[in-house]
């Protein structure tokens, strides 16, 4: 019992950490949508994942709000990576070529990979916390 309560308490401010440090990067990567040629997809995209990770952090959690953020990531996820374009194409026909050399994207798989990638992140972050949620709740039920 003391090793599972130490073991928690660890976990607790490990999440807590992660949480704020994704709340800040998720703020900085909407802000850096400003100039994007769609920030009015982008920086709600972005901005949920925030609050999802803000709320997380001060142990308020919402299994089924991140589910249903992972759920729409998801679908758009597959989108960017199947359309004219995307990440299929960036990996076959431009052999992975890199994506990070410069931040304007001057050739047209760049920004739908780079979308992609965003959208990974968000998915495994909102994962992480819809994992650790569901997993304290059941401790709660059982009485630990």
């Amino acid at each position: 019992m003391i090793f599972y309560v130490c073991l928690t308490s660890q976990l607790f401010r490990a999440m807590k950490v992660f949480n704020i440090i994704f709340c800040f990067l998720f703020i900085v990567f909407a802000g850096l949508q400003y100039n994007d040629p769609d920030p009015y997809v982008w920086m709600p995209i972005y901005l949920f994942s925030a609050v999802c990770c803000g709320m997380a952090a001060r142990q308020r959690f919402y299994p089924r709000l991140y589910l249903t953020g992972i759920a729409v990531y998801f679908v758009y996820a597959i989108y960017l990576f199947f359309t004219k374009d995307g990440v299929a194409d960036w990996v076959s026909q431009h052999q992975a070529e890199n994506i990070a050399q410069t931040m304007k994207a001057e050739k047209p798989w760049i920004e739908d990979t780079r979308e992609f990638f965003g959208l990974f992140i968000c998915i495994v972050a909102l994962g992480i916390n819809y994992f650790y949620a569901k997993k304290k709740t059941s401790h709660e039920k059982a009485g630990y």
